[in-house]
């Protein structure tokens, strides 16, 4: 949690957010990323002053356990001093225990931001899901709570100006702005009519505009001209072996096939998971992973 601190932009982290994507899909399956169509509400996790902190917190953890599917556990919530903004004990159940930061007490509109995060956490240890390495694993933590709906609460807690800056969370605002731009173009949420925070709005148009870029990279017929004529150089020098052809910036390959011709394999733009398809012209694919047809032209 940084607070008061600086806070880190940009992409740091953007290849173990794509990979966290992928590693989503062939976890829980297309199917059941589909049940989450529908992101958490804020009627569904708002926390007033007047209410009181340790039932409201249980409240709102208890529609984070619903949102996840999870099999009904109380979450007992206490607060106490710490680095980081939360922390949960990932046992067998059936009761949880979440620790989170004594700074919630007084700003507790953020209480459903740190709550989706350790509930998140309980759902990828019943999944069985994990990165190596606990940063690692903190950013899939982190995509996972974002692609599922919960994650905007997260985005919306970073604040930042002269005086004083908030943000929870391992991603950066403009990753977690990314990631809730690839749910929106899946979903067609649209996630910034619920942002209270101004630079929330900054860092997912940031995140936005990246998440097209994924649309528009070659062999996708939407690639720009400059792509396509880079595409068609590195194709002419793409064989004998893998790799060759490939500029910086690329992230497209070029193999042959055994036959002698030569197939191209490039990430889809919804899952990230690879596409292998010929190289002879306009192709429809469709990723196996997410189901997603992507019109080529290779």
């Amino acid at each position: 949690m940084a607070n008061d601190g600086p806070v880190q932009h940009g992409y740091p982290h953007l290849e173990t957010v794509r990979a966290a994507i992928t590693a989503l899909y062939k976890r829980i399956s297309y199917d059941t990323v589909q049940t989450f169509a529908t992101s958490v509400a804020p009627v569904d996790v708002a926390f007033c002053d007047t209410d009181d902190l340790y039932l409201g917190a249980q409240r709102v953890a208890r529609e984070l356990v619903r949102h996840y599917r999870l099999p009904d556990a109380r979450f007992v919530v206490s607060f106490r001093e710490m680095t980081h903004a939360a922390n949960v004990e990932l046992t067998a159940g059936p009761e949880y225990f979440v620790e989170l930061n004594d700074r919630f007490r007084t700003h507790r509109r953020d209480i459903g931001a740190a709550l989706a995060h350790e509930v998140m956490h309980v759902y990828l240890h019943r999944l069985d899901l994990s990165f190596p390495g606990v940063r690692e694993n903190e950013i899939l933590t982190d995509t996972a709570t974002t692609y599922l709906g919960a994650g905007w609460l997260l985005l919306d807690a970073y604040r930042e100006d002269a005086a004083s800056s908030q943000k929870l969370g391992y991603l950066t605002p403009e990753e977690f702005g990314y990631v809730l731009a690839k749910r929106s173009l899946v979903f067609g949420e649209d996630p910034s009519v619920w942002f209270t925070s101004p630079q929330a709005y900054t860092a997912y148009g940031k995140g936005l505009a990246l998440a097209r870029e994924d649309e528009q990279q070659p062999p996708l017929t939407a690639a720009g001209w400059a792509g396509r004529r880079r595409y068609a150089r590195d194709r002419r020098h793409g064989g004998p072996g893998p790799g060759q052809g490939q500029g910086p910036g690329t992230r497209y390959a070029f193999t042959p096939d055994g036959t002698g011709s030569l197939r191209v394999s490039f990430p889809c733009p919804t899952c990230h998971q690879r596409i292998r398809v010929p190289v002879r012209g306009r192709v429809r694919a469709r990723c196996a992973l997410c189901r997603t047809v992507l019109e080529c032209d290779t």
